[in-house]
């Protein structure tokens, strides 16, 4: 159950989300279908909420599993740093996917349709055996799409884009979303790529990276199989 804080914590996402200029058309459908989620926490740097933020992403992906609608989205809001600037952000953003990722490890597999290696292009961050692309927004950011007032991870499940590629609709939302946020944040995302083209990583944490930068963080799925008993 959330509290009126939690809630108002919440509704400024959805807020967020609602501006008439946001670029992102897949989140607005996801908002007007009902179908973003949320959890409200404390802070990004504390692994004390990992528990709670695991089993709300449980829930949701058994939530997106069971429909036949497109576009679901679940945000992880934490109320605190209050004004963390990119570096910060980017640190604490890998420290809770690493360590989300650790626990997850404990008990489910790594979704086979995707790689665990941050290299790939075929990689892609994965929770109860499901691939997520997993956006980071915080007041910090340099860019303007991604400064919500508090630090946030959004889990976008992947297998969504898979579909809307087949279904022939990716090139046409990938498009509006490019010229939205143009005309929202007054330029390209200079870590933007096209889907599948280089590994999804360099997109998450929000913050531009070169060609030496290499990501932190490392799955520990394949240390135990799953998959050996029924």
């Amino acid at each position: 159950m959330f509290d009126d804080q939690d809630t108002i914590y919440g509704e400024e996402y959805l807020s967020f989300i609602k501006k008439k200029g946001f670029p992102c058309v897949a989140a607005k459908t996801a908002l007007t279908f009902q179908q973003i989620k949320y959890l409200v926490v404390d802070h990004l740097a504390c692994p004390k909420d990992d528990t709670a933020i695991l089993e709300f992403i449980y829930n949701f992906v058994d939530t997106y599993r069971d429909s036949d609608k497109l576009y679901h989205s679940a945000a992880v809001i934490f109320k605190g740093p209050v004004a963390p600037n990119e570096a910060m952000f980017e640190e604490l953003f890998w420290q809770r996917m690493q360590s989300l990722a650790n626990l997850d490890a404990q008990r489910y597999g790594y979704d086979r349709r995707v790689v665990a290696d941050t290299s790939s292009p075929d990689f892609s961050f994965s929770l109860k055996e499901e691939a997520f692309f997993v956006i980071g927004l915080h007041p910090g950011s340099s860019r303007p799409a991604r400064q919500f007032a508090y630090p946030t991870m959004v889990f976008n499940p992947h297998a969504q884009f898979e579909q809307i590629r087949n279904n022939g609709r990716y090139n046409s939302i990938r498009d509006t979303i490019r010229t939205r946020d143009v005309a929202y944040s007054g330029s390209i995302n200079p870590m933007l790529q096209d889907y599948g083209d280089a590994s999804e990583a360099y997109q998450y944490s929000g913050k531009a990276y070169d060609e030496t930068w290499k990501c932190p963080f490392s799955s520990q799925h394949g240390s135990i199989n799953h998959h050996s008993a029924a």
